[in-house]
């Protein structure tokens, strides 16, 4: 152990004591010890994992995903899901309906005719009044006999999967966890379920209990946010992650639009001698997200953070890594919509052989990237500048 490190971490503790005080959590954040975390880096790795744990199932699957596309590598999940229930195996899927609205419904007919159970999330509806209208649950999970999770940035299309040629294929990152945690997503996902269908899934029970394994050396906090919250504990996690940093903070994420809270967050950490580097999109599936994005660059530059974009993919991930040490993964970005209006599910990791290797795949991804200059960033037009302060006045709502 490195002679300071003890001062190191004695200052991260004190921080991050001094935070909590000021956030709120539903209940208090339970760590799951000893679990076993796998990074599926990519989209080819993420879905090979995904259905081969699907096909070892032997009780129930449950699923929760914002979009699901009517392609090859939408055919492919169908056609698993299937073979599943054919083997006894129970299944129960939440979508989001409007994250799906350009699935054919014949797609989610042909799921229930193969015996699987169904719950669109947020079905347009007066009785819930006009302001659920904007809801969405944009987590992405798959629960496995009660033993595996699959969680991150993907949805179920062949843009994730990598079935798409450059530079049209996104680039996302997942990863799998087994052993006690597993037990909390799938209380996230009951709730989930009990909303929308008033009544709880009838999953199976019995079987091997997940919290009496130790099939690893990671602690997992599972941080699960909603507009059924008091206060955004998705932000609540961020602003922790950011306060503990010691010496480093990476974040990567497709849509940046932080607010003031993480803004002040980030330029506190720089102030005392942290690293900080962003990695963005150059090119969004939202163009008015980047936009708003680009508004914040000249503050952070200035201040030392260090900005970057990806060109050859569209950027998808969602990953924070704190002094090369924590990981915070999951669904959501670092926006307001993740942040207020958005069903989101985090995963905070803390396991140094994670970190090292979440560490290694975003360097590869920082040194494929174009870092952003204050200078030239600075000459961009006025029509550029215009176009950002107009599309900030609501990027509450984007």
């Amino acid at each position: 152990m490195a002679k300071g490190t003890p001062i190191r971490h004695n200052k991260r503790l004190v921080r991050m004591l001094r935070l909590f005080k000021h956030i709120r959590f539903v209940g208090r954040p339970a760590t799951y010890r000893r679990n076993r975390v796998v990074l599926q880096p990519d989209g080819p790795h993420f879905f090979q994992a995904l259905f081969s744990a699907i096909r070892l199932a032997e009780r129930y699957i449950l699923l929760e995903y914002y979009l699901i596309r009517n392609d090859a590598t939408g055919s492919a999940f169908a056609a698993e899901l299937a073979d599943a229930h054919r083997r006894g195996v129970q299944v129960f899927l939440i979508y989001d309906y409007i994250g799906c609205v350009e699935t054919p419904s014949a797609y989610f007919r042909s799921l229930a005719q193969y015996g699987i159970s169904l719950v669109p999330f947020n079905k347009p509806s007066f009785k819930r009044g006009i302001h659920w209208f904007d809801k969405r649950d944009h987590r992405k999970m798959a629960l496995i006999d009660g033993r595996e999770a699959f969680l991150g940035g993907f949805n179920i299309g062949d843009e994730y999967a990598g079935l798409i040629s450059s530079p049209f294929t996104f680039r996302d990152v997942g990863f799998s966890i087994t052993g006690s945690a597993v037990r909390e997503l799938e209380r996230i996902f009951s709730e989930t379920w009990q909303m929308e269908r008033n009544e709880p899934p009838r999953i199976p029970v019995g079987g091997e209990e997940p919290g009496a394994l130790h099939p690893g050396q990671a602690n997992v906090i599972i941080v699960s946010g909603g507009p059924h919250h008091r206060s955004s504990y998705i932000r609540s996690a961020f602003l922790a992650a950011i306060t503990s940093a010691s010496e480093s903070v990476l974040i990567v994420t497709p849509y940046f639009v932080p607010g003031p809270r993480i803004i002040r967050s980030l330029l506190r950490a720089v102030r005392r001698g942290v690293l900080v580097r962003i990695l963005l999109s150059a090119r969004s599936d939202v163009p008015l997200m980047r936009l708003v994005g680009r508004s914040y660059y000249s503050a952070l530059l200035k201040e030392g953070i260090q900005i970057y974009e990806l060109e050859r993919q569209i950027l998808h991930a969602k990953v924070m890594l704190i002094d090369g040490e924590r990981t915070v993964i999951g669904s959501a970005n670092m926006d307001q919509r993740s942040f207020h209006r958005n069903f989101e599910i985090n995963g905070i990791i803390d396991n140094n052989s994670f970190g090292r290797q979440i560490g290694r795949m975003l360097e590869q991804d920082f040194r494929d990237s174009r870092a952003v200059i204050l200078e030239d960033h600075e000459r961009r037009g006025k029509l550029s500048r215009l176009l950002e302060k107009m599309v900030n006045l609501f990027a509450w709502f984007l």
